[in-house]
C-alpha cells in the first residue's frame, strides 16, 4: 500500500477541522496523510434548506465518488449528513469517538429556550428541529438559516451588535455636543471605537454583515460548535437530549473507503467500538423507518453496560404531531433489535409521518 494516504474532505472550516483530526490520527512515521478538498452539491448550492439537499447526498457523493474513482483513499463525512444507502463497494471503514451528539441554543444574551420572548425567531436549517422546537414551542417563529457554522453564528449577532453600535456612536455624539455627561454615559463607560476595539473577529465580522433576517436565537450541534473552536466566543444552552432528540450519526464522524488494506488500516487506528454500536442503531432505525434527510427523526442512542438505551422522536413537519419513545435494546444483537424497533414505532403510526413529510418534499 501507498505511504501517503489521501483524504477527501469538503473546504468549510469545520470539515476541514474534521478531516484533520482524522488525519493526525492517522498519520504515523511511515505514512503521510494529505488532505484533498472536495466541493459538493451542498457548498455550491445556497438557497436550499439541508433537508432538501439531504435526500440525494448532497454534502457526501462528490467526496465518495472521488473514492470510488480511485482519485482519492478514503473520505471523511460528517456521519449525519451520510444517506443510509450506499454504494455496495463503499465501507465506513471508521467511526472515531463522538463528540457531544445533542444540539445548542445559541442567544446573543445566553437566554435558555424557555426565557425567549413570545413570537422568537429561531434559526435552523434543520427540518427536524424546526418540528422539535414548534412542538416544544408553538408560539417561535423559525426561519430558514444556512452557512457555515461561523457564518451562521454572524447573521445571529449582527442585529444586536449594530443596534448596540448605533447607540454607543449616539452616545459619542451627544457627549461631543454637550461637552459634558448625557444620560447615556451610566449605560456606556467606553466610545464607539474602545468598545469596537474589544471585540472578537467574529463579531467584527457580524457587524458588517447586512441583517436580511433578526434572529433571536439559532440552533447548531454541539459537536460543530465544539470542532469550530467557539464555544468559549458564543453564550449557548443545552437544549435536553431526551426532548429535543440529535439526529441519527450526529457528533459522529465517518471514514468511508474500498480498498481493503485501507479499510482495515483505517479500522485499526480509527475506529472506536462504543461509538460504532450506537451510531449502527441510531443508523439502522433511521433507515427501517426510511427517513432519511427529508422527515424529522430523532434518534440516539447510548451504551450502557449489556444494553443499548436508545430515544427515538419521530414528528409532523409542523411539530403537531410527535411519536417519542425509549427502549433498551441488547448489545450483542443490536442491529437485528434496532430493526425490530423501527417496525414497531411504523405501527405506532411513525411510518405515516414519515410518508407525509416525504410527499412534501416532493412538492
Amino acid at each position: 500500500m501507498t505511504t501517503t494516504l489521501r483524504l477527501a474532505t469538503r473546504g468549510s472550516a469545520l470539515a476541514r477541522a474534521q478531516a484533520a483530526s482524522v488525519q493526525g490520527a492517522l498519520a504515523g512515521r511511515r505514512l503521510d496523510v494529505e488532505l484533498v478538498e472536495v466541493e459538493t452539491t451542498g457548498d455550491r448550492i445556497q438557497d436550499e434548506l439541508i433537508h432538501r439537499l439531504g435526500k440525494t447526498g448532497a454534502f457526501v457523493r462528490a467526496l465518495d465518488e472521488r473514492v470510488l474513482d480511485g482519485e482519492v483513499d478514503a473520505a471523511v463525512h460528517s456521519m449525519k449528513d451520510m444517506p443510509t444507502e450506499k454504494p455496495a463497494d463503499l465501507v465506513v471503514a471508521g467511526v472515531p469517538e463522538r463528540a457531544p451528539a445533542g444540539d445548542v441554543l445559541v442567544t446573543a444574551e445566553g437566554h435558555d429556550i424557555d426565557d425567549l420572548p413570545e413570537g422568537a425567531v429561531v434559526g435552523t436549517s434543520s427540518l427536524r428541529r424546526q418540528a422539535q422546537l414548534l412542538n416544544y414551542r408553538d408560539d417561535l417563529e423559525v426561519e430558514p438559516l444556512r452557512g457555515n457554522v461561523d457564518t451562521r453564528i454572524e447573521k445571529l449577532l449582527a442585529t444586536h451588535l449594530q443596534r448596540e453600535h448605533e447607540a454607543r456612536v449616539e452616545n459619542d455624539k451627544e457627549r461631543q455636543g454637550k461637552k459634558g455627561k448625557t444620560d447615556h454615559d451610566e449605560a456606556f463607560d467606553e466610545t464607539a471605537d474602545e468598545w469596537f476595539e474589544g471585540l472578537t473577529e467574529l463579531e467584527r465580522q457580524a457587524l458588517g454583515r447586512k441583517v436580511e433576517t433578526e434572529y433571536d436565537a439559532i440552533v447548531l450541534a454541539e459537536a460543530g460548535l465544539k470542532r469550530s473552536g467557539l464555544t468559549e466566543k458564543v453564550n449557548y444552552e443545552r437544549l435536553p437530549r431526551t426532548t429535543f432528540v440529535p439526529a441519527p450519526g450526529q457528533g459522529a464522524i465517518a471514514v468511508t473507503a474500498a480498498d481493503s488494506e485501507v479499510v482495515d488500516l483505517i479500522r485499526d487506528k480509527l475506529d472506536h467500538p462504543r461509538t460504532r454500536v450506537e451510531t449502527t442503531v441510531e443508523r439502522t432505525i433511521l433507515a427501517e423507518l426510511g427517513g432519511g434527510c427529508i422527515a424529522p427523526v430523532g434518534v440516539h442512542a447510548l451504551l450502557q453496560g449489556e444494553h443499548v438505551h436508545v430515544d427515538v422522536q419521530v414528528l409532523a413537519t409542523d411539530g403537531s404531531e410527535s411519536i417519542k419513545t425509549s427502549r433498551d435494546l441488547p448489545v450483542g444483537n443490536h442491529a437485528n433489535a434496532a430493526r425490530e424497533f423501527a417496525a414497531a414505532l411504523r405501527d405506532r403510526g411513525a411510518g405515516q409521518l414519515v410518508a407525509a413529510a416525504r410527499e412534501e418534499a416532493e412538492e
